[in-house]
């Protein structure tokens, strides 16, 4: 379909009659793999996923900037397209800063939101993420070792990434120019207006965004926050995890949404 930004393909699924669910996908990762965490809410609610604009998949290669309202547009011609006025939303990582950037510019939209492992609240170490990915993503570009691969894999999961995924990442970082920055880092001002229930989960060793600084960040900014649970996972969830978070996000959107 068109947006202002250009075209975006979007996987739709789930009962005609089930409430409207953005499921945003992780930054520099296939929507297939993000989508596929969230498995149990599909038979459940009405399910859209779009490849995001600039991000590998179907969508226009165009990247735009998740420092001001870009993304909030792109998503509100979704929702357009989609005659959704106001929807759920799911988002780790890089998702989770998109819905971060609708907050801000079009709170309206968002009926609840569950923030995974989320980018655009705070940030962990950038000296440890360049020696735990960046330094083993450049020797595995000059050298497609196996054992480099696994490394940032482990450091990205917590030792817990299955093979599929760790695959899948080896394809991307090969053949995909990968998007660098963050999203912006919201501001308490930016919140004001946003009065969803909002439900937060992170992961104790998560490398991009760690637990601690993430629950005292959206504690301090996000005006609905319905819960902040902490799981000893990492960046990327465990199978054993993804039981436990799909549990607390369904009771979340009965009681929410």
């Amino acid at each position: 379909m068109d947006t202002r930004f250009g075209q975006t393909h979007t996987l739709v699924t789930g009962p005609l009659n089930g409430k409207p669910l953005f499921i945003l996908q992780g930054g520099n990762c296939i929507n297939p793999m993000t989508l596929s965490w969230f498995t149990p809410l599909l038979t459940k609610y009405r399910i859209y996923a779009p490849d995001t604009i600039g991000h590998p998949g179907y969508s226009s290669e165009s990247r735009i900037s998740a420092k001001d309202e870009s993304f909030a547009l792109w998503v509100s011609d979704l929702m357009d397209h989609f005659n959704i006025k106001q929807s759920g939303f799911i988002g780790p990582s890089y998702g989770a800063g998109i819905i971060l950037r609708l907050a801000t510019y079009m709170p309206e939209r968002i009926a609840c939101s569950v923030l995974v492992a989320p980018s655009g609240l705070e940030i962990g170490s950038k000296l440890t993420m360049i020696k735990k990915i960046l330094l083993p993503l450049i020797l595995f570009n000059r050298t497609s070792s196996d054992n480099q691969l696994q490394n940032i894999a482990d450091a990205m999961s917590h030792h817990s990434m299955d093979e599929l995924d760790k695959q899948i990442l080896g394809e991307l970082f090969t053949s995909v120019k990968l998007e660098q920055n963050m999203p912006k880092q919201t501001e308490k001002n930016e919140l004001l207006r946003f009065m969803s229930p909002t439900m937060v989960v992170v992961g104790e060793h998560d490398i991009f965004f760690p637990a601690k600084k993430i629950v005292e960040r959206a504690n301090e900014i996000i005006p609905n926050l319905a819960s902040a649970t902490t799981y000893g996972m990492g960046h990327f969830p465990s199978k054993q995890f993804l039981v436990e978070i799909n549990k607390e996000i369904e009771q979340f959107l009965l009681t929410h949404y």
